[in-house]
């Protein structure tokens, strides 16, 4: 499953009775307490008679008696706000069944029964999209992690796999498309003007990867021949209207299919692959066996609707979640406890795939910039948590960048250190090893260490300790010596205080200051709390390029000259290397005039040095325009944050716009004749057309910052000339951030042009929300009564509210209302649904971070969250761990 990373008043409360029935204390849930479920269940059929208001689902279990188990003379099933209508045994009604906290208890004396339950559930007032929902006249499911309860009594465990059979029915007017996992073994219709068809994956899966649509779709349908030379009938269905939109999907599903066949030997084993876009979905996307469940974020693209960016992201979380079918579906999670083990797997796949689509080194920094804008916060919070965590108390809480980006990150370290031969052979091993089988992270590492030939012992530590380990760098000159002396430690976490060393692999390459080359790239080692590392014949100190390619995922202190900062932001060979000195220099600097200790005279230095550096970067005819956009990109305000033990947001600002604005000056002509440039030639997705759109993208946003009349007439031309959104939607922003005339006549063009296109208007309330303007927070308010405006589609409400919670001069406001706002919009949301809701907390949770007098208002609005009634558990849990 891919996490929806995209940066008011209440509706009703549809699920207020279910609200009101949770206990505001989860229970605490312990990864030491595992058991295997006692009962096996093999073959599972479900009969769905399917209607938006009421729907009747009847399963059929054949249970077993786990020779593996503790035995119990009672089978118990999970339910979520479900009722059973009927229970038989062996084809006999009984009625001593036991209904107790949502549990269905079921005495069994036998060694095997068939287990027959009906229940009746209504999809439309489903507003927790959990589950079986109706979205705009049709039916889908969410299941992971612990949805398929809301459907029907189960296991809702994901170490019980079934084979399962699925027959639906329901108006062919209505649901003309009826589709569920694995293959499609029989249709037909009734007298009745009903339908009905009959699915059946063979591939034993657990529930949480069940999946059934019902709808009035229309279907962009393809071929892929495997290695094998099977053939797969590809199909992604969408609404009418939007099968235009679909191409680029369909050829980003083909092309990860044979990548996937090349990378990792794995091909697809059934007859069919589905994927059904929902406008109304929590997460990005979803990996049912068969049929992939889709935000429409990550499947509608065309050049007037979609950036370079969102063609970027479907291609990626459509290999995501094609990959999972191996790492996450032929081999899952034992438990939850477990779930970096698939999704930490598979983001390290799409990462590589995304890497041999385009550009290597760009991705690789834009996926390093997503690990420290939120993971960083994250292992330094109150929500810290190891990859593969001890305990939980709602499972929906533990979807995060350190399960996802951290988890891929440590999977890679381990790649980087046997090499890609090797590390494919440790894959290769894990998926003959655990194939069918819900699998734990212990036996991916083991599978690595025995295929790779690794020692692994002390590595498996990044599993079990949560925090972002610090490295601190000295470096010596002894004649031709040099010394590199290494000191790590892993900062205190909740529960977590005393911390080991960690293995942690350091790609690194040593410039000659006589010949400014370098002798060829090295990797060390540090696992050790102290650690020396000499290398020889070098008459003056070498500059030394660290951590390249980003080999850790570390935090580095070093002193290093300013002026091999330049060097290196001007000269690395290695473009991670080159983007981190560019981050290096402008960090140190902002850094600096934040502690206060900078003098005027040290501030021009330090402004003229990056500069200089800028100047390079533009100059530098050998570099491609997509790196160069990069490489002029400042630190984001949450990084910057993270380098002090407590910032103040609103100086972090002023200070980085004030960087950026003296950049803008000063480099005007540069960034006009860029802008210049950039703005000839036709639209293409290739790299070099994208490169410029980049830059264009950058140049507007430092004109805007330095020259800002200038920009908005700049900008005003690019909306206007624009034939595609990337350039209309780089103008819009320039402008949203601008108080000029030109802002609300771009505004209003947008929306007029776009209205009723449902991702269009995400991007108008999310580029408002997060604008520069002084007015930022009256703008949002004014969108939060706006009529596009609700907070029952998750997409809508992502894109007013978290983008206004990542805006850092509007959501830290001095009086405390930009906190008063997302706490009102958590409070809202939260009965309505409690999982989107809980992912507005860590903002509010960061206080301890904070100065003094803005932390004190974000605990007030924590705790005022929390002494609301009818809590959830997602929020709860989130609110508490995030007071302590």
């Amino acid at each position: 499953m891919d996490i929806a990373h995209t940066p008011a008043s209440p509706e009703g409360n549809p699920e207020m009775a279910d609200a009101a029935s949770q206990p505001k204390q989860p229970q605490l849930i312990l990864r030491s307490d595992y058991k295997p479920f006692p009962w096996l269940l093999p073959d599972v059929s479900l009969d769905f008679k399917l209607s938006l208001e009421k729907t009747r689902v009847s399963s059929r279990l054949e249970v077993q008696r786990n020779p593996n188990a503790v035995p119990s003379p009672v089978l118990e099933l999970n339910g979520d706000g479900i009722t059973p209508l009927e229970v038989l045994i062996d084809g006999e009604v009984v009625n001593s069944w036991v209904l107790e906290d949502d549990k269905l208890l079921i005495s069994l004396s036998g060694e095997a029964h068939a287990v027959e339950v009906v229940t009746e559930i209504n999809p439309s007032t489903n507003s927790q999209l959990m589950g079986l929902y109706a979205s705009n006249g049709m039916l889908c499911t969410q299941c992971e992690a612990e949805g398929f309860r809301r459907i029907t009594f189960f296991p809702d465990r994901p170490d019980v796999l079934s084979t399962y059979s699925v027959r639906m029915s329901g108006d062919s007017v209505q649901f003309p498309v009826l589709l569920a996992n694995g293959n499609c073994v029989a249709s037909g219709r009734h007298q009745d003007g009903t339908h009905w068809a009959e699915w059946h994956d063979p591939w034993p899966k657990p529930s949480y990867l069940f999946a059934l649509v019902a709808g009035d779709l229309v279907a962009r349908k393809d071929q892929f021949t495997t290695m094998s030379g099977k053939n797969v009938e590809l199909a992604i269905w969408v609404r009418e209207g939007d099968l235009e939109r679909t191409e680029h999907a369909m050829e980003s599903l083909k092309r990860a299919m044979k990548w996937d066949e090349e990378a990792f030997g794995r091909e697809y084993d059934l007859d069919l692959f589905n994927v059904v876009a929902v406008s109304d979905f929590n997460m990005g996307a979803m990996e049912n066996k068969g049929l992939n469940i889709f935000n429409t974020k990550y499947v509608l693209a065309e050049p007037d609707t979609a950036t370079d960016g969102d063609y970027d992201a479907i291609e990626g979380v459509i290999g995501h979640e094609y990959f999972h079918n191996w790492s996450g579906n032929r081999i899952t999670c034992r438990d939850w406890f477990q779930l970096s083990l698939k999704e930490g797997f598979t983001v390290l796949r799409d990462q590589l795939f995304s890497q041999d689509m385009g550009s290597a080194p760009v991705k690789r920094i834009e996926d390093v910039r997503v690990l420290r804008s939120i993971q960083f916060p994250e292992d330094s919070g109150p929500l810290a948590h190891p990859i593969r965590p001890d305990s939980f108390r709602e499972i929906s809480n533990f979807y995060t960048s350190t399960i996802y980006n951290k988890g891929a990150e440590v999977i890679r370290m381990m790649r980087t250190m046997a090499g890609e031969e090797r590390f494919r052979k440790g894959t290769d091993l894990y998926f003959d090893r655990h194939d069918g089988e819900a699998a734990t992270c212990e036996d991916f590492v083991q599978s690595i260490e025995d295929g790779a030939g690794l020692d692994l012992t002390q590595f498996r530590l990044w599993y079990s300790q949560a925090g972002t380990p610090k490295v601190t760098v000295r470096q010596e000159q002894d004649g031709t010596t040099t010394r590199l002396h290494l000191t790590q430690s892993v900062p205190p976490t909740p529960g977590q205080m005393d911390k080991k060393p960690m293995p942690i692999p350091l790609a690194l390459a040593l410039f000659d200051r006589q010949t400014e080359e370098h002798r060829g790239e090295e990797l060390i080692v540090l696992n050790e709390a102290e650690q020396s590392f000499e290398f020889s014949d070098y008459d003056a100190a070498p500059i030394i390029s660290l951590n390249r390619g980003f080999s850790s995922p570390i935090s580095i202190e070093r002193n290093v000259p300013r002026e091999d900062l330049v060097f290196l932001a001007a000269r690395d060979d290695d473009p991670f290397a080159r983007y981190e000195a560019m981050q290096d220099l402008v960090v140190s600097h902002l850094v600096s005039a934040l502690r206060g200790v900078l003098s005027d005279a040290d501030r021009a230095d330090g402004q003229e040095a990056i500069l200089k550096a800028f100047s390079a970067i533009l100059e530098d005819s050998a570099l491609d325009d997509l790196m160069r956009g990069e490489l002029l990109i400042l630190p984001s305000p949450a990084y910057l944050s993270e380098q002090l033990e407590t910032s103040n947001p609103q100086a972090i600002h002023e200070e980085r716009e004030r960087l950026k604005a003296w950049l803008g000056t000063q480099c005007a002509g540069q960034f006009e004749a860029l802008h210049q440039r950039a703005s000839g030639g036709a639209y293409s997705r290739d790299a070099a057309a994208r490169g410029l759109r980049k830059l264009k993208a950058q140049a507007l946003i430092y004109l805007a910052a330095g020259c800002p009349e200038k920009a908005a007439k700049m900008a005003a031309a690019q909306y206007h000339s624009a034939d595609n959104m990337t350039d209309r939607q780089s103008a819009l922003i320039a402008l949203a951030g601008l108080d000029v005339p030109e802002r609300e006549e771009v505004l209003d063009a947008f929306y007029k042009r776009y209205q009723g296109d449902a991702l269009a208007i995400d991007k108008w309330f999310s580029i408002q929300a997060q604008s520069l303007h002084p007015k930022a927070i009256e703008h949002v308010k004014a969108l939060a009564k706006h009529p596009d405006f609700t907070l029952k589609n998750p997409n809508r409400v992502r894109s007013l509210y978290m983008a206004f919670a990542a805006n850092p001069h509007a959501f830290h406001a001095a009086d405390g209302e930009g906190y008063r706002m997302i706490a009102d919009c958590i409070l809202a949301l939260d009965p309505i649904n409690p999982q989107t809701a809980a992912r507005f907390v860590p903002p509010l949770g960061r206080w301890r971070r904070i100065e003094p007098g803005r932390a004190a208002l974000m605990r007030a609005e924590l705790e005022r969250i929390a002494d609301a009634k009818q809590l959830s558990r997602d929020t709860f849990e989130q609110v508490s761990r995030s007071l302590g």
